[in-house]
């Protein structure tokens, strides 16, 4: 399985994807780091989280968020749980990928959206063996994750403050994304009624190119 984004899975003009041309050059040891912490403050708050994992705890999940420049690997080991960072150049073999944009990855972790929607909404796309991706969906939708609160337990005094700070960041994200959104529709709705004009000019040409040759053939030789 390909852990790379596929055609047809464009990611959204938010600013996560603004914050990942950022990460782009960031070290990739680095962003593992923190991918670390975070397992582990996680697996702190909820120890048993993965273990209807166990059956697959050797097959690795690719979740993909398609508006950062890098793929996570999770190896559900309920014995010891892994998260390995890749970039997005690199291929990678996993028996199940996980594809869609972070907000939604994040959503479907923390169990604050419909796993069943955002599939069927296309909002999210599993490849590969869905029966794995459904078990981990499984095991994570009871666990009752919360990420901001997890990192927040596992940084004791400075819990509070990272707390404050994450809300303030999610909210001013929320509103950076709805202008992202106005402003994108003000720049595109042109070009798109320009489009339709010229579909509708390009069908019209069609139609009398139809008719003259309907009737040059009804015409006596």
């Amino acid at each position: 399985m390909n852990g790379e984004a596929q055609p047809g899975m464009a990611p959204p003009f938010s600013p996560v994807l603004l914050f990942g041309l950022a990460l782009e050059k960031l070290p990739i040891g680095l962003v593992q780091t923190v991918a670390d912490a975070l397992l582990r403050a996680v697996l702190r708050r909820h120890p048993d989280c993965l273990e209807r994992m166990a059956d697959w705890s050797d097959r690795l999940v690719c979740i993909d968020p398609v508006d950062l420049p890098f793929v996570v690997l999770l190896r559900p080991n309920t014995a010891a749980p892994r998260l390995t960072v890749r970039r997005r150049s690199g291929h990678v073999d996993s028996a199940a990928t996980i594809r869609g944009p972070l907000e939604a990855l994040i959503a479907l972790a923390e169990g604050r959206a419909d796993g069943d929607t955002l599939f069927f909404s296309r909002e999210l796309v599993v490849e590969g063996d869905t029966e794995i991706s459904v078990a981990l969906r499984n095991a994570i939708d009871g666990a009752g994750i919360d990420l901001i609160e997890d990192v927040s337990a596992a940084l004791g005094p400075f819990g509070r403050p990272f707390r404050s700070l994450a809300r303030t960041t999610g909210h001013l994200g929320g509103r950076l994304s709805a202008d992202l959104a106005t402003l994108r529709g003000a720049v595109l709705a042109p070009a798109l009624r320009v489009g339709d004009a010229q579909a509708r000019r390009i069908a019209a040409l069609e139609e009398e190119v139809r008719a003259l040759r309907r009737a040059g053939a009804r015409r006596p030789r």
